[in-house]
């Protein structure tokens, strides 16, 4: 069934939504909790408490979506008791710096991405942990990444797409981490050309190139952490993971197809920073030989009177010259004629 043709369920009384059957009152915050909500039929029934989240597991239509900042432990432990998960997951949501992957146990996954923005000029990384199973989605947000609240707004926007149920949260939240890439690789990209256009115009300073090797070494880091999505993507598009449907397979192809564009992008911008360095390189080599050809013409030059001026200047009694009248004057002519006729030559080879 399309996307297009799903219709949001409406007119859940309070009383359905509330598993004990009680007036449902809002959930207190807590310290890690972003949010905590039910939904059904794509729609937001109850906003929850992480304690009351498995006895809204236990309802069949209803799918749970709970977003954590840097939880502790205790937290972790308790959405791990609600939902089953695996040790494995839960210990590697509680220790960042994870690759991206995608790891299955039993009917629920275990999905890591890393997320990346821009902030005062350096690519900031960060890293989120999703679990998804049947009627659940938890997403575990570590260090400096984009809230996932507008995420949550979007989908609560579009009803009919959210009864899709976790499968279509884990896609919004996938796509929200490859769409963050763009303005990423878009500001790197604005400034290589204007280093470009600096290469060309004059020769790059000590900063310069310390830049160059900044930017180089952030998309080796970006490189990083997009090239393992593809896999992730793709695993989603062509198997048949725990929950998903069919129709949703279009929706990974697309974000497949976005995760490739941005590795194309790094590793174009990475060719051209080598270029730009190259180029850099190649400029100051080409000064550097013009003026150790310039250096070297008027040296030889100089070469001419030094080497003159030296033999006379040895003082022996019997010289040519020494007894002539207009000596001096000849030997002055000899020295100008010389240097005319050696600077005459560097000026036609372009030495000088």
């Amino acid at each position: 069934m399309a996307l297009q043709d799903l219709k949001g369920v409406s007119g859940v009384s309070v009383s359905e939504a509330d598993p004990a059957g009680s007036e449902r009152r809002p959930a207190q915050p807590r310290q890690g909790v972003v949010a905590a909500a039910v939904y059904r039929g794509g729609i937001r029934i109850a906003d929850i408490a992480v304690e009351e989240a498995a006895a809204w597991r236990e309802r069949e239509e209803a799918v749970i979506w709970i977003g954590l900042h840097e939880p502790d432990d205790e937290l972790l432990l308790q959405v791990q008791d609600a939902f089953d998960l695996h040790e494995l997951a839960i210990e590697d949501a509680r220790h960042a710096h994870q690759r991206p992957k995608l790891e299955i146990y039993g009917d629920a996954m275990f999905v890591v991405a890393r997320t990346a923005h821009m902030m005062n000029d350096e690519i900031v990384f960060g890293e989120t942990h999703l679990f998804v199973g049947r009627g659940y989605v938890v997403s575990v947000r570590h260090g400096a990444s984009s809230s996932y609240n507008l995420v949550r707004q979007r989908c609560e926007a579009s009803p009919a797409a959210l009864a899709h149920g976790e499968n279509y949260i884990l896609y919004s939240i996938l796509d929200f981490v490859v769409d963050n890439y763009m303005p990423v690789i878009e500001a790197i990209h604005a400034e290589i050309e204007a280093l470009e256009e600096r290469v060309l115009r004059e020769q790059l300073g000590k900063a310069d190139i310390e830049r160059l090797y900044l930017l180089r070494r952030n998309l080796l880091r970006l490189r990083n952490a997009v090239v393992p999505l593809v896999d992730v993507c793709r695993r989603h598009e062509h198997l048949d993971l725990p929950g998903m449907d069919d129709a949703l397979h279009n929706l990974f192809r697309d974000v497949t197809d976005h995760v490739r564009r941005v590795q194309e992008d790094i590793d174009s911008l990475r060719e051209v920073l080598a270029f730009t360095f190259e180029a850099s390189l190649m400029i100051g080599q080409a000064e550097q030989t013009i003026i150790a050809r310039k250096l070297a013409s008027w040296a030889a030059i100089l070469a001419v009177p030094t080497a003159i001026a030296g033999i006379y200047g040895m003082n022996f009694h019997d010289m040519p010259e020494l007894s002539f009248r207009y000596g001096y004057f000849v030997v002055l002519a000899a020295i100008l004629t010389i240097c005319a006729v050696l600077y005459r030559l560097f000026r036609r080879a372009r030495w000088l």
